[in-house]
């Protein structure tokens, strides 16, 4: 039998911001009325590995064979102000080293950016590595006493972080954790042995706010924990191929992969959020220093260079592209615009 405070100190050894730990079982007769009617009403999009496997989903002893325990873990990919440094070096290139605040500010107003979690290198490659760090902690095989899941497997992930007792699914739909935010990837470990004790399920603390709510510009979020992927900037810049449409480009702002524009809404972010100190996740200096120009021009082989073990491939180069243009039409040139020192 393991135990639980062992378990939580493999997890923190790891670099986890936090861990909880709840018995295997098939999800809640709710959630999956909440699942099956989600997909039946088309709202996961041409995510059409969404809907498949949901037997899988709902119970992750299938997963497993004898899974007596799910470990959900939460890493922080938070960047710290990084709309500062993107500012900062476009400043500096533009205006010199004794670049002002003023000018800062500038820069940052004129600077394409992508969501804050994709500065960093490919979070399933860096959480898994934590993950199976945390099963040599506690002297366990994967495969033999179970595994370990980021994001690519049917697993409920934010269902079983709530269960586990790390904090709640708010209105944006992500897993919010008290005193912490949101900015967090999730990781989970289903686990073939019981633990000594379990943690109680996260109460939910979103109370009136409705925050994410006004902030997302697509009207994606439905109000209950759910939101439409047809209509998120998230999907419409990632998983979506083809055109984006008319409404999405201009809702797109400067940001040409993903949106962060609910997480940004989040009280408990706003008042919350620390940088990240998992080095492999901290934003790439050299997508920090991409001016506007430089996206335009994005070639292959700068794209591999660039997004070299990113989660930004996903999007592909066409995709990054296609993103690109659409942002550079709500995009004021530089030229047309002048800082203080400049003027």
């Amino acid at each position: 039998m393991l135990q639980l405070q062992l378990i939580k100190q493999a997890a923190l050894a790891e670099g986890f911001a936090a861990c909880g730990v709840a018995r295997a079982t098939r999800v809640s007769a709710a959630r999956e009325h909440e699942l099956r009617q989600w997909l039946a009403e088309g709202c996961h999009g041409d995510m059409a590995y969404l809907a498949n496997h949901v037997e899988l989903k709902l119970d992750p002893r299938r997963l497993v064979e004898g899974a007596q325990t799910v470990v959900s873990v939460a890493a922080n990919y938070y960047p710290g102000d990084w709309e500062a440094e993107a500012g900062a070096e476009a400043g500096a290139a533009h205006c010199g080293a004794d670049e002002n605040a003023e000018n800062a500010r500038f820069h940052r107003r004129n600077a394409l950016r992508l969501s804050r979690y994709a500065y960093g290198t490919d979070y399933h490659e860096v959480v898994k590595q934590m993950l199976r760090g945390m099963m040599q902690r506690l002297g366990l095989t994967e495969g033999k006493d179970g595994r370990a899941f980021v994001d690519t497997a049917p697993i409920d992930e934010k269902y079983w972080a709530e269960q586990c007792g790390l904090g709640w699914r708010g209105r944006n739909s992500q897993l919010v954790m008290p005193g912490m935010g949101s900015y967090y990837f999730l990781g989970e470990l289903v686990l073939t042995q019981p633990v000594d004790a379990y943690d109680e399920k996260g109460q939910n603390r979103c109370g009136t706010c409705r925050s994410c709510l006004d902030a997302c510009p697509m009207h994606a979020l439905r109000g209950d924990g759910t939101l439409d992927a047809r209509r998120c900037l998230s999907y419409l810049t990632i998983e979506q191929r083809g055109n984006i449409p008319a409404e999405a480009r201009h809702a797109m702002q400067h940001c040409f992969y993903g949106c962060d524009r609910c997480a940004e809404a989040c009280p408990w972010n706003r008042r919350f959020a620390q940088p990240t100190t998992i080095a492999q996740l901290q934003p790439r200096q050299a997508l920090l220093d991409m001016t506007p120009a430089q996206w335009a021009e994005l070639t292959p082989e700068q794209y591999r260079a660039l997004f070299r073990k990113s989660a930004v491939k996903r999007a592909k180069f066409e995709g990054v592209k296609r993103n690109i243009a659409a942002a550079l039409e709500n995009f004021k040139p530089l030229e047309n615009q002048k800082p203080l020192n400049n003027q």
